[in-house]
């Protein structure tokens, strides 16, 4: 059983031209667990063509948190990530954060009415 504080969220971007992904998917996904209240990325993965490109930026995002923002993702795949995918994974983080922020949202109007 999943704990209530961990919750899974999703960023999408679209892939650029000329990638083996791009055959499979027309979007590149990023999927996180995430921490709700903190925004640690506890585990993620990416529709990357390989598997190995998957866990490595799952190695890489793990323990960011984004209630902190984006540009600590953004800067490490900028500095680790050399490949065709570079702007795709980081509009699919900044997205990923959007949703975590939508989410904290949600959270705060919740407690508001429950209260």
């Amino acid at each position: 059983m999943v704990p209530s504080n961990i919750v899974f969220i999703a960023g999408h971007a679209r892939l650029p031209q000329g990638m083996a992904a791009k055959n499979v998917y027309d979007t590149l996904t990023i999927t996180a667990e995430i921490e709700r209240k903190y925004g640690v990325i506890l585990e993620a993965s990416c529709t990357l063509a390989t598997e190995h490109g998957s866990d490595f930026i799952g190695r890489l995002l793990r323990g960011i948190s984004l209630a902190d923002g984006v540009e600590e993702a953004t800067s490490l795949l900028q500095a680790q990530y050399k490949g065709k995918a570079i702007n795709a994974l980081t509009a699919a983080v900044k997205d990923l954060q959007l949703q975590f922020q939508s989410l904290k949202e949600d959270d705060s109007h919740n407690v508001r009415i429950f209260k």
